[in-house]
């Protein structure tokens, strides 16, 4: 699928650029080193996101120029899709009537494009970028570098997930000889921090809960709690991550409140513990150690016994790992 992406881009000149709605690192990252690329190429490329670029990422090169907006014209040769599970996730209307390019690593991603690249192996979409702009010989510029490397940092959660492997290093060290800083970019993405924000994590944190083998916990964030902070939803990124760093917690789960009775959950674990499973019975996906689902006019009560049963499960269930934190397998 990688040649059929290089063969259009060759072939034709105008290409918008989307990812999901309130886009992370890697769906943004990626799809700003894409846009780099390409320009590199001499082609024209424009990002075009139903939401504003989140606070954490207002600093990566290229961030000022993407366009915010309800939907996308009708001038453009191809629209590449970016981590995109379905083409709905960009809350784009037309996007259906275009012609797609669907680039994403999740395993469970719909094949719903005009053209489906989907690598399962790669870290982040970021990597796969990285790898086309080789494939096709386009210069890597230090703008490009740093947009990659935010993607791989965000998406393996500073280096910490399983998805982290040898190769993760290999192209982020890469990246910096092609320009990118490290220290920089993580002093950008994670310490500019809104007050609202920090305030946020204090209110959510208060909520914290562990079941009785200590193993797994999970916080919930009202929408009275947002209104308090005065937070977005830009600031409860990243918030499930501090139950995860207490030694004997395995999985987290993070319930967060939205309008009409609906709540998004988000989900964490360590090791061999497989959260995307518990996501994919709830109708979402998402990696091995990082996923979710969205879910609407239900029950929380219900629903947080059974999202904890079905976490306990995997927990219970997940191959044991070594001190290296590598699986051990029956002899």
């Amino acid at each position: 699928m990688l040649g059929q992406v290089i063969d259009l881009i060759e072939r034709h000149q105008r290409f918008a650029i989307t990812t999901h709605i309130r886009p992370d690192g890697d769906g943004l990252g990626s799809s700003l080193a894409l846009s780099w690329i390409l320009r590199g190429l001499k082609k024209e490329a424009d990002i075009i996101l139903r939401d504003d670029v989140p606070h954490a990422y207002v600093k990566l090169p290229g961030a000022d120029e993407v366009i915010v907006g309800t939907d996308i014209g009708n001038d453009y040769d191809a629209v590449f899709l970016m981590e995109c599970s379905d083409s709905e996730r960009p809350g784009l209307p037309s996007l259906p009537e275009r012609f797609l390019v669907n680039i994403d690593h999740h395993s469970t991603t719909a094949l719903y494009a005009n053209i489906n690249w989907i690598d399962s192996t790669a870290a982040a979409v970021g990597e796969m970028v990285y790898n086309l702009a080789k494939a096709i010989g386009a210069k890597i510029t230090p703008e490009a570098a740093s947009c990659v490397y935010a993607a791989l940092l965000t998406d393996t959660g500073s280096f910490h997930f399983s998805n982290t492997t040898e190769r993760t290093f290999k192209i982020a060290s890469e990246l910096v000889r092609h320009g990118a800083q490290p220290a920089k970019l993580s002093q950008a993405i994670f310490y500019n921090y809104p007050y609202a924000k920090v305030s946020l994590v204090g209110e959510v944190l208060s909520t914290l809960q562990r079941d009785e083998s200590g193993r797994i916990a999970w916080i919930k964030m009202t929408a009275d709690a947002m209104d308090r902070t005065h937070a977005t939803e830009d600031d409860t990124d990243g918030i499930i991550n501090y139950p995860l760093t207490i030694g004997e917690v395995e999985a987290v789960a993070f319930f967060r409140e939205l309008p009409n009775q609906t709540y998004r959950i988000s989900l964490r674990s360590k090791n061999r513990v497989n959260v995307a499973r518990v996501a994919e019975q709830f109708g979402g996906g998402g990696h091995s150690n990082a996923a979710g689902f969205t879910l609407r006019q239900v029950d929380l009560p219900a629903l947080t016994a059974d999202v904890l049963a079905k976490l306990k499960e995997a927990v219970e269930t997940a191959p044991p790992v070594n001190g290296n934190g590598r699986e051990i397998k029956p002899r």
